[in-house]
């Protein structure tokens, strides 16, 4: 039930047919975890809390420094050497006083994933480094909970929706050696992607639109442009293919 100030303060978007009040009211109940409070969190964190997402609850186990400036706009001047997460809290709670924000400050490991995404409708993909998106991958898929990809270099990014037992995989698509390096960025990739995944979000929690599911999309800031590349799920992989031999059995 939204209160009367709520109907107030979410007029603009219960105006729009596909969410009315049933879907606002449904974004209110939901439960999101984002994994990473920097370039890509910032934007998701940001435009979920201004919809009104009833917990987000924000996972990153690093400091505010310079370097990240250029593009986590969670995170000013004045934060450096604070937490990642209580800088992003802060101002989540000033953009946004009637959500509930979590915070927990660890780096997210094989031992504790499971645990960290406990009570959650969905988990956002706002991390800088492949092997961890494997292990949220993972996670995912055992705990049956959709995963929103996405990843930025330079002036590009892409992003893919995954319903677990249903679409490919982010393990499904990415072969060969895991890379570990610093990579560059500048501010406007994230913002881009992180603003697809959040509006990806919306949708799966309202029950609306078409999700970006079996498709990969590409963005060339360079070229301005959107390129969509179709993907399938490979039944042997190790992270989902127990899932189709499920459905397999079942069916």
């Amino acid at each position: 039930m939204l209160t009367p100030s709520e109907q107030e303060r979410y007029d603009r978007q219960i105006m729009i047919g596909e969410i009315g009040q049933e879907g606002q009211g449904k974004l209110k109940r939901s439960r999101v975890v984002i994994a990473g409070a920097g370039g890509l969190g910032s934007p998701i964190a940001i435009y979920l809390a201004a919809a009104g997402i009833g917990m987000i609850r924000l996972i990153d186990h690093d400091q505010v420094a310079l370097s990240n400036l250029n593009r986590q706009i969670l995170h000013w001047e004045e934060d450096i050497g604070q937490r990642k997460v209580d800088s992003a809290k802060t101002k989540l709670r000033k953009l946004n006083s009637w959500i509930e924000v979590e915070t927990i400050a660890e780096t997210i490991t094989e031992d504790n994933v499971l645990k960290l995404m406990d009570g959650c409708d969905v988990i956002v993909d706002a991390l800088d480094n492949l092997p961890t998106r494997y292990t949220l991958n993972r996670c995912a898929m055992e705990k049956n909970i959709p995963f929103f990809h996405g990843a930025v270099t330079g002036f590009e990014g892409r992003a893919m929706t995954i319903i677990p037992g249903k679409t490919t995989c982010l393990r499904c698509m990415y072969r060969g050696p895991v890379p570990q390096k610093k990579f560059p960025v500048i501010g406007v990739t994230p913002a881009v992607i992180g603003v697809i995944q959040a509006t990806e979000v919306i949708k799966y929690l309202i029950g609306i639109g078409k999700l970006l599911t079996d498709r990969l999309l590409i963005f060339d800031g360079l070229e301005m442009s959107f390129n969509e590349f179709k993907v399938s799920r490979n039944p042997d992989c190790d992270h989902c293919g127990f899932l189709s031999s499920a459905e397999g059995r079942l069916g």
